[in-house]
């Protein structure tokens, strides 16, 4: 029950949140929106991108250690390979994050392909 509540009070403020910040009008009120726009936008989805790769990469990096623990406390000689199992699927589940960032970084700063990309989007240039 307690699951449901909190995914539930999650998913309301995070709709109530994107309706406050879909509710704003273009400053030429309902003309094509600017280049300023569409970076705007650019930061706001290679902000959401990395916190949700952020965030699945906490949770399973959580669970990937909790039975790693686990195993060892159960069989403490079989720790030498228990360690290196867990420090390579770390290694694995941490590059998620890090294609993530580079995903980010190529949306924020690929300026040569910015004009192209709002022109087609109808962003005014």
């Amino acid at each position: 029950m307690k699951k449901v509540l909190v995914l539930g009070s999650t998913l309301l403020f995070s709709l109530l949140f994107a309706s406050l910040a879909m509710a704003a009008e273009p400053a030429g009120g309902g003309a094509a929106a600017s280049l300023g726009t569409f970076f705007s936008y650019s930061v706001l989805a290679a902000g959401f991108g990395m916190g949700i790769a952020a965030f699945g990469t906490g949770i399973a990096q959580g669970l990937g250690l909790k039975s790693a623990v686990e195993g060892i406390a159960r069989n403490p000689e079989a720790s030498g390979k228990i360690t290196v199992t867990m420090l390579i699927g770390l290694a694995m589940i941490e590059s998620l994050a890090i294609y993530a960032l580079v995903v980010a970084l190529i949306i924020l700063y690929a300026y040569p392909m910015t004009k192209p990309i709002a022109a087609a989007l109808g962003f005014k240039i």
